[in-house]
């Protein structure tokens, strides 16, 4: 099986007073934290996410 594309995502801006949809989006991504990093699979959906709340989170590719 081929090795899948990951991007590390890491919370650097505060979930408090933001859009419910945002904080999904952020929950989704895995994160519960302040300065927590993970790893996602980069896939359209994912992508979709991370580009709603991007001036919340850092991103790199892993």
């Amino acid at each position: 099986m081929a090795e899948q594309k990951k991007i590390q995502v890491t919370l650097v801006r505060s979930l408090h007073g933001r859009l419910k949809k945002h904080q999904a989006c952020v929950r989704g991504l895995g994160l519960r934290r302040m300065h927590q990093t993970v790893e996602v699979i980069d896939t359209p959906e994912n992508r979709g996410m991370i580009n709603k709340v991007s001036y919340m989170l850092e991103c790199k590719e892993a």
